[in-house]
């Protein structure tokens, strides 16, 4: 309010400044009063505090404007970003990283400027403007007149081209999201374009995708342009019709020389107003795609969404049980799942092989609730998971997968991510159960050092520990191996093995495995194919049957 109440003080004395030099023109020139100098000195001194408090009010507005706007950006940003965190697997199976980064990046710095500048550009250029518009009409009402006859044909110039702008700008925006995407893209496999030496391929890539954004802005700037120029070219058409048609009332003797020299101070408060309106419309037209994009992810539900009386799972007790579970990605798509049935009971160690593209991680996916099943039910402890909040579910699930995740930081942080509020002592105690301990002693820094961007200062086998440590600080009842240990090395996969082994003991345990023989202890071996389950039983029992079980063993066997 503070900033919109500048606004007004800063347009009031803009248009008190002419009636001054009026005062001075018509009152002390022509009159030639006896203190004629005494009142110019007063009125000079008048004007100079006037001025004092217009500086000091524009810089007011400049300041707090621009922090105001910077605030509602960060609020924004926060929303977007907390939006993003609801979005289920799916919708960021569709997604683009560098697209997303760019909506809360430069789609919201846009909106920066038009939030500033928007409220006060209109609030001043209006009062300006209507304050002109009484000056002038008192002035001169058939010059003012003139004047205001180019208005109709300014307004219809402007709208025209601002939605040529409105889609130039949206493609753009686009276009530099593509950019954003493709450098997301490159940089995250730099290691893979080295190893094949296709530098030259991404340049060329990226390359493709800077040209367009060129091509887009192209478009955009023609667009301002034409809309810009435009409006220069009509206040110059007002100015030459105030000389001629202003020179022609004085030599009819209907305007005086200093009501003309008024006339022209209010003419130029009258386009001041019209080239805040262009800048205005500029920045509305950008920050208002970017609002669009912005209202764009907003307005994308969840899809998965916890129920009005769900309920906390404090402990689960473990069993998991699917009622005729069917699942598909997308609708057009066919069923990876279709009416499965299967009974896990509590601290059961499960191992779930088949072909690939058969649904076994698929069918672990739906347990944490990342995909919501197309049909059936899941239930954990007897309880329909879409009854349990996402995050007491989640919470009481640990997952550890092939393409393990680290982020960029310490060891000691990404230990800490199984639990945000464990001690020093017990992210040691996690690492030392992973059989981690020994070898994050041998770093530099120990459990502080830092291991880069997704861990690439580590190798495979001890980011997976890592990844381990993080879920026995977490010390949850439901385990899923998802392939944790196929990409290893054997030296790697036995450290990671015994690793298992110890987080697995008194918990559900779901395995999901290529190489058969790390699975030989399960309780029970579950055979998926593309008709569900295929076979079920112990290692034992499923190599008598002779089944695809036996048959899958015996190839691994080969040399």
């Amino acid at each position: 309010m503070t900033d919109l109440a500048c606004a007004v003080i800063v347009s009031a004395i803009t248009l008190i400044l002419p009636l001054c030099v009026r005062y001075i023109t018509v009152n002390v020139l022509d009159g030639h009063p006896s203190d004629a100098l005494t009142q110019i000195y007063r009125i000079g001194a008048l004007m100079l505090v006037l001025v004092l408090i217009h500086t000091f009010c524009d810089m007011y507005i400049g300041y707090k404007g621009h922090v105001m706007g910077a605030m509602m950006e960060s609020d924004m940003r926060r929303e977007l970003f907390e939006h993003y965190q609801k979005l289920s697997f799916r919708f960021y199976d569709e997604q683009k990283t560098g697209q997303l980064m760019t909506r809360t990046t430069n789609d919201i710095l846009s909106l920066t400027e038009l939030y500033h500048h928007g409220p006060e550009d209109l609030l001043i250029s209006l009062l300006k403007f209507a304050g002109a518009f009484v000056i002038l009409i008192n002035i001169n009402a058939k010059l003012a007149l003139i004047v205001f006859l180019f208005l109709p044909v300014m307004a219809l110039h402007a709208f025209y081209f601002n939605r040529k702008m409105n889609t130039a700008l949206r493609k753009s925006k686009d276009r530099i999201g593509d950019i954003n995407a493709q450098v997301e893209d490159s940089l995250a496999g730099i290691r893979v374009v080295k190893s094949f030496t296709y530098e030259q391929v991404e340049v060329r890539k990226f390359a493709r995708a800077n040209e367009r954004f060129v091509q887009s802005r192209k478009e955009a700037y023609k667009s301002e342009t034409y809309f810009a120029e435009g409006m220069s070219a009509f206040t110059n058409l007002i100015t030459i019709a105030v000389i001629v048609f202003g020179g022609a009332a004085i030599v009819n003797a209907s305007l005086a020389l200093a009501d003309l020299l008024t006339f022209f101070l209010c003419i130029g408060i009258l386009i001041e107003p019209i080239q805040r309106l262009v800048n205005f419309a500029r920045l509305y037209q950008e920050g208002i795609t970017g609002f669009d994009r912005f209202m764009e992810m907003l307005e994308t539900a969840p899809e998965i969404v916890d129920s009005e009386d769900a309920i906390e799972l404090t402990h689960a007790e473990g069993s998991i049980e699917f009622r005729n579970v069917s699942f598909k990605y997308k609708d057009e798509y066919d069923f990876v799942l279709q009416d499965l049935v299967l009974d896990i009971k509590a601290g059961e160690y499960v191992a779930l092989v088949g072909p690939s593209g058969v649904g076994k991680t698929t069918l672990c996916s739906l347990i944490p609730r990342f995909y919501e099943a197309s049909a059936g039910n899941i239930l954990i402890g007897g309880i329909p998971i879409v009854d349990i909040s996402q995050r007491s579910l989640r919470q009481n699930i640990g997952i550890v997968q092939q393409d393990v995740y680290l982020f960029a930081g310490s060891v000691k942080e990404n230990i800490r991510y199984g639990r945000m509020d464990a001690t020093e002592e017990e992210v040691v105690e996690a690492a030392k159960m992973a059989y981690a301990h020994d070898f994050i002693m041998s770093l530099p820094d120990g459990y502080d050092t830092d291991i880069g961007q997704r861990g690439v200062k580590l190798s495979g086998g001890q980011k997976q520990r890592l990844s381990i440590a993080r879920v026995f600080l977490k010390n949850p009842s439901i385990l899923i191996f998802d392939e944790a240990t196929s990409a290893l090395d054997q030296e790697s996969e036995k450290s990671v093995q015994h690793s298992l082994e110890s987080l697995k003991e008194n918990r559900t345990t779901i395995v999901i495995a290529h190489r058969l023989s790390t699975v030989r202890s399960a309780h029970r071996i579950i055979v998926l194919s593309e008709n569900g389950i295929g076979e079920q039983g112990t290692h034992d029992e499923l190599l008598m049957q002779g089944g695809t079980y036996a048959k899958l063993y015996s190839m691994q066997l080969m040399p």
